[in-house]
């Protein structure tokens, strides 16, 4: 873990490092960097992390993360790639809030990647037309070098500015109060309630793995995460519902049982605060 806080994924004298990832696993630890980075998933599918924000993640996403916020992508195939017989496939991009020198974001052409640099600080997450062109753009890239390559970038950055579909992920109140140490915990928590969201959890439980109280863990987790501990557990549920539904076309009750929730009253009711719908207008959407 201090190796993923520590390290700078570009070299001092790069302006800006564009890679394709063929992996088992995407970065695995819940970390952060200076760096600002732009994500593609190529392959793969399982949850992501983006400072509060919990959703499903699948082929094709592209997110578009600012400097130093947290974050993790959980690829669903965990024992697979235990087994190295499972793999994540992205593109990546990540580059300098200065790479084009000190003085260059306070001109005042710069002034729409200002705004958008504010904005990648909760994270953004691109559909319709611009997720389509971002893909080609991306890709692009990643077999370019030197100045083609930052002005290639520039245009990239450019589209991002100029777009209306996009979707915030971090809510407005979201910092960053994460430590080193700090950073270890969480991921330790989110891994044991990745493994287990389908049992019954307890505070009690964490709270001695992560060496607390009860009371002392339920404010640690809220301070950090922005939520309750409990809300946390909801949203991985009520996520992995949304692909019970939809990839595996269960039926709202199969669903409800397999993520967790232990009656379809409550399932409903957290389905709506989280998703805005309810699971069958859900389905429908997807013209399920």
């Amino acid at each position: 873990m201090k190796a993923a806080l520590q390290k700078s994924p570009i070299p001092t004298s790069r302006a800006y490092v564009a890679k394709l990832l063929n992996e088992p696993v995407f970065d695995p630890h819940w970390h952060f960097h200076s760096e600002y980075q732009i994500f593609m998933v190529l392959k793969g599918n399982g949850t992501r992390f983006i400072g509060d924000s919990v959703k499903p993640f699948k082929t094709g996403d592209i997110t578009f993360t600012g400097s130093n916020l947290p974050h993790l992508w959980r690829s669903d195939q965990e024992q697979e790639q235990a087994k190295n017989i499972a793999w994540s496939q992205g593109a990546v991009i990540y580059f300098k809030e200065d790479f084009l020198g000190t003085n260059f974001l306070q001109t005042e052409e710069a002034i729409r990647l200002r705004q958008l640099f504010r904005k990648s600080l909760r994270g953004m997450e691109f559909h319709g037309e611009t997720a389509l062109k971002l893909r080609e753009m991306i890709m692009q890239l990643i077999s370019m070098e030197g100045l083609e390559g930052i002005l290639h970038l520039l245009k990239i950055l450019n589209c991002i500015s100029q777009t209306q579909e996009f979707e915030l992920l971090a809510s407005a109140g979201y910092t960053n109060t994460l430590r080193e140490a700090d950073t270890e915990r969480m991921y330790q928590v989110y891994s044991y309630v990745m493994k287990n969201f389908r049992n019954k959890i307890a505070i009690a439980q964490l709270a001695e793995m992560t060496n607390m109280t009860p009371t002392s863990f339920s404010r640690y987790f809220k301070v950090h995460a922005n939520k309750s501990f409990t809300q946390f557990v909801s949203e991985i549920r009520i996520g992995h519902a949304c692909k019970l539904l939809i990839e595996q076309k269960k039926n709202v009750s199969t669903a409800c049982y397999e993520s967790g929730f232990q009656t379809l009253s409550n399932f409903n009711k957290q389905f709506k605060a989280i998703t805005k719908r309810t699971p069958m207008v859900y389905k429908k959407e997807y013209g399920l």
